[in-house]
């Protein structure tokens, strides 16, 4: 073997595993990206935590509740309630109700965000049906619930002086039987 072949394979080697290192990183961005959201609130994504606020300011805001479908997605979906008045550390509970008018089993999950983006951050979510999917079988209604508050610290932040209410929005979206596939083998690992 020569030198100049042996300088082909190597570069042919170095290009095929960046080739594959850049499908991967591509596979892993949006579950990543997601995870990044929860976690700090960008982009209008509530943050996840695991226990309520413990202090409670006399600041009052208002939430409104939105639900969409994907266009794909067969489920009536609402919010049960147009909006809650609460004090900005108060835990709350709103109610969203799911009903599936088809003859087939339909498994769904729920992506969401909260307007304005900026108070994304100070939106907390202590438990929500959409931390996981959600299956409805033929004919099957149920109501889901979010448990949440308003991070008290957003009173210490001059850019949402003028924030007075905000939106908790969810679309459900189907999800396919390869992307349960997918979920089941990376539960197992």
């Amino acid at each position: 073997m020569t030198d100049t072949n042996r300088k082909n394979g190597r570069t042919a080697v170095i290009v095929g595993l960046v080739a594959a290192g850049m499908v991967g990183m591509s596979f892993a961005a949006v579950p990543l990206y997601r995870i990044f959201c929860q976690v700090t609130g960008y982009g209008g994504t509530p943050k996840q935590v695991d226990l309520a606020s413990e202090t409670v300011i006399d600041r009052e805001m208002t939430v409104r509740f939105a639900a969409n479908l994907n266009h794909d997605m067969p489920w009536d979906f609402k919010p049960e309630q147009n909006k809650q008045l609460l004090k900005v550390g108060e835990q709350h509970i709103a109610y969203y109700q799911a009903y599936n008018p088809t003859d087939k089993p339909i498994t769904g999950r729920a992506s969401y965000n909260i307007t304005p983006d900026k108070a994304g951050s100070y939106f907390a979510k202590i438990d929500c049906f959409c931390f996981t999917e959600q299956t409805l079988q033929p004919g099957e209604r149920v109501d889901m619930p979010v448990v949440y508050y308003i991070d008290p610290s957003i009173d210490e932040d001059r850019n949402l002086d003028d924030v007075g209410e905000v939106t908790l929005s969810y679309t459900f979206f189907v999800v396919k039987d390869d992307e349960k596939v997918k979920t089941v083998a990376a539960l197992k690992q």
